[in-house]
């Protein structure tokens, strides 16, 4: 198997609390602290995406919440197309990629008005059909699609899809477990091989998002070939939201670009019987038989 650079993306989502200082901060951090590849925001549009039954509804944890009702929480958190603008030229200053995650119609219009490199869409959306054809339709760069709480079926309705729109080859699917956070038993890092099998020749690439603790599973998700790894980013576990706790904290991000790059130095196969480094040991330590 021949193993690309590993490409780690940072995600933000909307850890960030609604404050684009926050947020600067972040992408600041992810760049230069982190060296992570990319950082990538959330964009919702809470009307449209919710029912007026729950967009009125209390939030689930109220302990969570940012707003008085689940509505009005979401809203909260959301930064305008303007902000993103200001966000993606952040990152451009700062030398990392800017993405984002679309929940909705709209909102993939909007993000999609930016042309950023790539744009993500969410486990929740992937089968949002007539937003996966409107982006394959009007958006020229790439696509990356989580396949958490995903049947095989719909795996492959949304895969032939891309293929029919003649797309495939810009398409990035992840294995993913949705759950915030996922032990490791749930994990399941081996169907990065059943998706690598089924699905390899038929899209651009095939990443992992981790929603677990730690990050030993992502240096193994990256050796079973999932060469995109994408966590979760917070700059304070602690912080009041779901997200926070299943995140890595800026250390986290900057140890794992660091041990995910050491992997990748480290996966090849001797050039030679006997290497350089080696030599000098074995003049002075191989027994020579007679």
């Amino acid at each position: 198997m021949d193993y690309e650079k590993p490409f780690v993306i940072a995600e933000a989502g909307c850890n960030h609390k609604g404050d684009m200082q926050i947020a600067h901060e972040m992408i600041m951090t992810a760049a230069i602290y982190c060296k992570a590849d990319a950082i990538k925001f959330q964009k919702r549009c809470p009307r449209e995406l919710l029912t007026p039954e729950q967009y009125d509804a209390p939030h689930p944890h109220p302990e969570n919440s940012y707003g008085r009702t689940y509505g009005e929480h979401r809203e909260a958190l959301e930064f305008t197309l303007e902000q993103h603008a200001q966000l993606k030229k952040w990152c451009e200053e700062a030398g990392i990629v800017y993405s984002t995650s679309v929940w909705d119609m709209t909102s993939a219009k909007e993000i999609a008005s930016l042309e950023p490199e790539f744009i993500k869409i969410p486990s929740a959306c992937n089968t949002h059909y007539e937003m996966l054809r409107w982006l394959c339709a009007n958006y020229k760069g790439e696509i990356q699609l989580s396949f958490g709480m995903t049947t095989h079926e719909e795996e492959e309705r949304i895969v032939s899809l891309f293929e029919e729109c003649g797309r495939a080859s810009d398409l990035v699917i992840f294995d993913c477990t949705s759950g915030y956070p996922v032990p490791y038993e749930d994990v399941c890092l081996l169907e990065i091989l059943r998706l690598r099998e089924k699905y390899g020749s038929r899209v651009k690439a095939i990443g992992f998002s981790g929603h677990h603790l730690g990050t030993a599973v992502d240096v193994a998700a990256y050796t079973l070939g999932a060469h995109i790894i994408e966590r979760h980013y917070t700059l304070d576990r602690t912080w009041k939201g779901t997200d926070h706790a299943a995140s890595l904290e800026p250390y986290g991000i900057r140890s794992l670009v660091r041990d995910l790059n050491d992997v990748h130095d480290a996966l090849s196969y001797k050039k030679d019987d006997v290497l350089p480094i080696e030599r000098v040991q074995r003049d002075k330590l191989k027994y020579r038989a007679h």
